[in-house]
């Protein structure tokens, strides 16, 4: 099985696992001159189901299996058949070395586009040189003189960097236009490098490139309507149009008081660029601090994607733009996902290009880094969340001079709608370089499905497992780690039963050194409230419950019995059913049949003499008599008793879709709890093996017959937006795996099992230049309420990642119980 059936495999799977040494990543990469070399095969799906011109796509250098200084990536092109599609080498980080390859392509509704990145040094050189739809730059005088704060005499030069002397304040005329400015062929845009730091906007009559032109002819010239345009906006001391400051409770204060200014030019390509502003010694909130924004565009559009990094913590980030009197406030709607992007903006006469002119502003966020919106005399102001010390987000302006221009309010909200859609649904991407290809060999055998597992244990391990102690960071989440089903639970747990295979001190650690760090020496846990009646909350008392199995330890046994105190007293459905959450009322999710079984039944083993078992089966049946559909065997991810949840179905409260994921829980909950139920209890077993006797043909009819892998929704594969979701597609390769090792299941679906984790690593693996290894395409996270309606859409927009502990934990059990189905099954 084969992502690209046409790609060459360049290596046999065991010379890509026995190491990762210089000379065997290097056997396997044709020199850069080769007629062509080979890099990655892509794959790439409209998924917001309209057209998109002019999409930037970004691969990193890393994903393409390429260490930054290979020798390859000045040749790189990259295909579409015989045509070579514009790219641009971009340093996407704005550390000051290129990172990544960018690649621009043109969709119609719900297209799929395949490319193949080569390393092609002809190709490259013949390349028709592209029209430049972007730029960023800065110039100052030169050949003049100081006279007090302003500079008389000389010329402007373009610079690549640049830090203005202490003299330098607005209107100094030694900066032209005032500041550094970036612009697309759409509009450009300015921004005051003095103690204003107000952005400013530049609407223009062209596509063509102007600001290395503005300004030349006079200094102030641009005030003037001109040929290419002109400044469109009166900022005053506000933030203009998408600058940033901070809230003070009552208004915003500017980036104004800092020991020193610096520009660095980042890029200044045809496709894209981006300019990087350094303000150091910002005293700001009683404390002095540094703040990195990095801004960049893309052609075609009108965004500008801004980045601002803290160097300590911030209470706040404000961001905004002017307020001018009787224009009208615009403002997406508040009910989505907190990682989906919305908008607050303003549209109406608020150009300086004449009194009838219309102009449109606005930022664009993720919905849950907002932490309330208000305005002082003289902006609107989006007040931000500083976790972990950065806020992304973009701001545009939109004025009916351009050609082709936004001419009504309408046409502006129906732009930002679909702005918002477009960065929230991104496009669906397959990827396999071919570092990747020559690691796999079909059909997996038991050495490799255990190599897999370590090798992705090892990666995280290198990257971020031990981060998640109590006092570290959840890099994903960006916040404190909670004791969280995933972080804290899910994946420890994983390690821990790796260790029992491969008995390594670092795998061993990891569960003692996460998931322990949480428990007091009194038996208390760390970031845990038993009031919140969360039945994710209790996912980690399997780790718990091991820890003190291996140690013996009371403090683990006091924390493991909090959480089956939590479990006494937790609020239920009328049938018995635990309710997700106590904010979740009269809820029953498959996820939480997951998080809250497997521990009370082990629990009940160890010191209950099982008497809870009947319980732990009991959720099981009622789930099953609530949750599944007849017609298909599927199982809708959650149901509302009360029928009250927007989600829910006013007949049967039902949730409206079968999410993987949330089978998937299902589906491992189901042979986990089998693990602690005697064989003498048929009355108990009988339950669910009938469940997973019922759910295996199930899943099987949904498994896509290409991949072996399933899809975010499980029942509509190739719609538009849909995509193969790995978390899940792991989640039922353990199902399988584990169900015909243990006789749950015929020897028959034996094969099922070898598709599944064939496809869970021939779709989802990405091997890296390093050694390293990721799973790709993991649904970050996804629920109901609070925002999010339940619908395709919502399903469609939560982001898609990498390299999740809600996708690692499975994935290295998927390989474990691979590999002993077939180590059992070796002659």
């Amino acid at each position: 099985m084969k992502l690209f059936p046409t790609l060459t495999l360049l290596a046999p799977l065991t010379a890509a696992l026995v190491g990762c040494s210089p000379s065997s990543r290097e056997s396997g990469a044709p020199p850069a001159d080769a007629p062509e070399a080979s890099v990655a095969r892509i794959e790439v799906a409209e998924s917001a189901g309209f057209a998109r011109d002019r999409e930037p796509l970004v691969f990193p250098y890393y994903d393409l299996g390429l260490a930054l200084d290979d020798a390859r990536i000045p040749a790189l092109v990259a295909r579409e058949g015989d045509t070579v599609l514009p790219s641009q080498s971009i340093d996407h980080d704005g550390d000051g070395t290129p990172d990544s390859l960018l690649v621009v392509a043109d969709f119609a509704p719900g297209q799929t586009r395949a490319l193949h990145v080569v390393a092609d040094a002809a190709a490259a050189a013949a390349r028709p040189s592209m029209p430049k739809q972007t730029q960023a730059e800065i110039s100052h005088k030169t050949g003049g003189e100081w006279q007090g704060a302003k500079y008389v005499g000389g010329t402007f030069r373009n610079v690549d960097r640049l830090s203005p002397p202490s003299q330098y304040t607005d209107h100094s005329e030694w900066i032209r236009y005032e500041g550094p400015g970036i612009e697309s062929d759409k509009v450009g845009y300015r921004v005051y490098l003095d103690w204003r730091n107000g952005f400013d906007i530049f609407g223009k009559k062209t596509p063509a490139m102007v600001l290395h032109q503005v300004g030349l002819d006079g200094y102030q010239s641009y005030h003037e309507p001109a040929d290419w345009g002109m400044d469109v906006l009166k900022v005053g001391q506000s933030l203009g149009a998408g600058g940033y400051g901070f809230w003070n409770g009552s208004a915003v204060e500017l980036v104004s008081k800092v020991d020193q200014r610096e520009v660095t030019i980042v890029e200044n390509g045809p496709l894209y660029s981006a300019l990087r502003i350094d303000y150091r010694g910002w005293q700001i909130d009683g404390k002095k601090l540094d703040l990195a924004a990095h801004l960049a565009m893309h052609a075609g559009s009108r965004l500008v994607h801004t980045r601002l990094d803290l160097s300590a913590p911030l209470r706040n980030l404000a961001v905004g733009f002017v307020k001018h009197p009787g224009v009208e406030l615009v403002q997406g709607t508040p009910e989505t996902s907190g990682y989906a992007w919305t908008y607050v903006g303003t549209w109406g006469k608020q150009s300086l290009s004449g009194p009838d002119d219309m102009l449109g502003m606005a930022v664009i966020f993720r919905r849950g880094d907002r932490q309330r919106q208000v305005e002082d005399a003289s902006s609107h102001v989006s007040v931000m969340q500083t976790a972990g010390g950065r806020v992304e987000y973009y701001f545009l302006a939109a004025w009916d001079g351009e050609p082709g221009g936004i001419k009504t309010r309408d046409e502006f909200v129906a732009y930002l709608e679909r702005e918002v859609k477009r960065l929230t649904v991104a496009p669906r991407i397959r990827l396999e370089n071919t570092l990747s290809a020559a690691a796999k060999s079909f059909p997996t055998d038991a050495a490799a499905a255990l190599e897999w597992s370590r090798r992705l244990a090892d990666s995280e391990l290198a990257r971020k497992t031990l981060l998640y102690h109590a006092d570290g960071w959840d890099t994903n989440r960006r916040r404190v780690p909670n004791f969280e089903y995933d972080i804290i639970g899910l994946q420890p747990m994983a390690y821990d039963e790796l260790a029992t295979l491969l008995p390594e001190t670092r795998f061993k650690e990891v569960p003692h050194k996460i998931t322990g760090s949480f428990i007091t020496p009194e038996g208390g846990i760390r970031g845990y409230d038993l009031k919140n009646f969360n039945i994710d909350a209790i996912k980690p008392g399997r780790v718990v419950l091991r820890l003190w199995e291996q140690t013996r330890d009371e403090r683990y046994r006091k924390a493991a019995d909090l959480l089956r105190r939590q479990l006494a007293e937790h609020p239920r459905t009328s049938e018995g059913a635990f309710w997700h959450k106590l904010s979740y009322p009269h809820q029953l999710w498959l996820d939480g049949v997951y998080m809250g079984m497997p521990f009370l039944a082990h629990y009940s083993v160890l010191f209950e003499d099982g008497h809870s078992l009947e319980e732990v089966v009991k959720e099981f049946t009622v789930t099953r008599d609530r949750l599944r559909d007849p017609k298909t065997g599927l199982y809708y991810h959650a149901w509302d008793e009360s029928k009250q949840m927007n989600w829910a179905d006013d007949e049967t409260g039902l949730s409206g879709w079968f999410w993987g994921r949330g089978l998937g829980w299902l589906s491992m909950a189901i042979v986990d709890v089998l693990d602690f139920i005697p064989a003498d209890r048929e009355d108990l077993r009988r339950p669910l093996l009938e469940m997973v006797a019922e759910l295996a043909p199930a899943l099987r009819r949904v498994q896509d017959p290409d991949t072996g892998t399933w899809w975010q929704i499980l029942d509509h594969p190739g719609r538009v937006g849909n995509y193969r979701e790995s978390t899940a597609s792991a989640m039922f390769a353990y199902f399988f795996a584990k169900g015909v090792r243990m006789g749950y299941l015929p020897d028959e679906y034996a094969a099922t099992a070898q598709k599944a984790y064939d496809g869970l690593i021939a779709e989802f693996v990405t091997v890296h230049p390093d050694g390293r290894i990721s799973m790709t395409n993991q649904c970050l996270v996804a629920g109901l309420g609070f925002g999010r309606d339940g619908s395709y859409d919502y399903y469609m927009s939560e982001r898609v990642f990498a390299n999740d502990p809600k996708g690692n934990g499975p994935f290295i059990l998927a390989g474990i119980e691979m590999h002993r189905l077939l180590a059992g099954r070796t002659p």
